[in-house]
């Protein structure tokens, strides 16, 4: 643990803080302008948001698993946008350099994604390769001791903001599958690249994707995470699998947001004389919400506990992500129906969460490709 317990422990309420008091008042202002206020983003990277998963020694706050999903619960609970801004230099964006990079990279790029100067940004995802990344077609071709690079990636998060990609490229084309593929830092700045119009989404306004095209990018062989061709895919898998984990957090903590807002909602509201809460199928909507809020987080913090321990937590993740993101988008459900008519409309939170925690079942892996980790993974371990 990068904090004693008592640090920590002020660091948790400092954030719940913060999330009551700045982010959840600024929801509405971050929904109808598309944009997080530059204050807010500077309080964030004061308070060490943009490095919590990196390594005190590259300035970062270092926390464990255990510790950063216990932080997500609480970012959770603000309108997703917020979170999505610091959670590619948390996860996606940095973890790759942590787990795979060389130290030269370590030196370079953490202690500017630590501190919010750098966001980083993961792109995978192409037009024809998604949930099958090993089918990736971007091409990095050897020419000289550089590598130029052709291709279009789409639905990259953070891509309009972003300081470095990490590219996941193919460099051997004689090999169809994951074993030709490499991961690149790809500073945003280099010749060659041109971010597409930021996607219109169904929710999650001022978190930010769009395509980006490589046309002839050339980067230097040094670029290479750990110097070594043919490991992208690998570095990807590694990298998802701490995400997963947070990505479940976060589902977590904004089940918890919507249960307290319709429970508020419920014992306000009256109907026949008296508040919904005392009738039984409003109390039987919110208490699924509580028992399935409550299970997802205690997956959570189990698969949390175990990583920390050592183990291969990559079933476990994918189980959490699975069942955390199909929770949150019933409890999301749920609570429309307990607000009624009122949580059609966009004076309610409710509205604005339920279209925002659709995105969840399918980025980061999507529910059926949860399922098929889950159950390959299962048929391994039993053979």
């Amino acid at each position: 643990m990068a904090l004693d317990q008592e640090t920590f422990n002020q660091f948790k309420d400092t954030l719940f803080r913060f999330v009551q008091e700045r982010l959840i008042p600024a929801e509405d202002a971050v929904a109808e302008s598309d944009l997080i206020p530059d204050e807010i983003v500077v309080e964030m990277k004061e308070m060490g948001l943009f490095g919590m998963s990196i390594p005190t020694e590259y300035g970062g706050l270092g926390l464990t698993m255990s510790e950063e999903v216990q932080m997500a619960f609480i970012i959770g609970g603000a309108s997703p946008a917020f979170r999505s801004l610091i959670g590619t230099n948390n996860g996606i964006g940095s973890q790759g350099i942590v787990m795979d990079g060389t130290e030269e990279q370590k030196q370079y790029y953490l202690p500017k994604l630590a501190s919010g100067e750098m966001v980083g940004s993961f792109a995978l995802t192409e037009p024809g390769a998604g949930s099958d990344a090993a089918s990736i077609r971007c091409s990095a071709v050897k020419d000289g001791d550089d590598y130029i690079i052709n291709g279009t990636k789409r639905f990259i998060t953070n891509a309009p903001e972003a300081s470095v990609f990490t590219l996941m490229a193919r460099t051997n084309p004689d090999i169809k599958g994951a074993g030709g593929i490499t991961a690149f830092l790809v500073d945003a700045e280099s010749s060659g690249i041109t971010l597409g119009k930021w996607d219109r989404k169904m929710g999650q306004k001022g978190a930010h994707t769009c395509d980006v095209m490589f046309d002839d990018c050339r980067v230097p062989a040094s670029a290479i995470i750990g110097g070594k061709e043919g490991m992208g895919f690998k570095t990807a898998m590694k990298v998802l699998d701490r995400g997963r984990l947070h990505i479940s957090a976060v589902c977590a903590g904004a089940a918890e947001r919507l249960i307290k807002d319709s429970l508020a909602y419920a014992m306000e509201r009256e109907q026949f004389g008296e508040p919904i809460a005392n009738f039984q199928l409003i109390q039987a909507m919110l208490a699924d919400s509580k028992t399935e809020a409550y299970a997802a987080r205690c997956m959570v913090v189990d698969a949390a506990n175990r990583k920390d321990a050592g183990e291969n937590v990559s079933t476990e993740a994918s189980c959490c992500k699975l069942f955390a993101s199909e929770m949150v988008g019933r409890v999301a459900d749920r609570a429309v129906q307990i607000h009624g008519g009122a949580g059609y409309v966009a004076d309610y939170a409710v509205e604005r969460f339920f279209r925002d925690v659709r995105l969840f079942r399918i980025y980061e892996g999507t529910t059926q490709i949860q399922q098929l980790v889950i159950a390959r993974n299962m048929i391994r371990d039993a053979s």
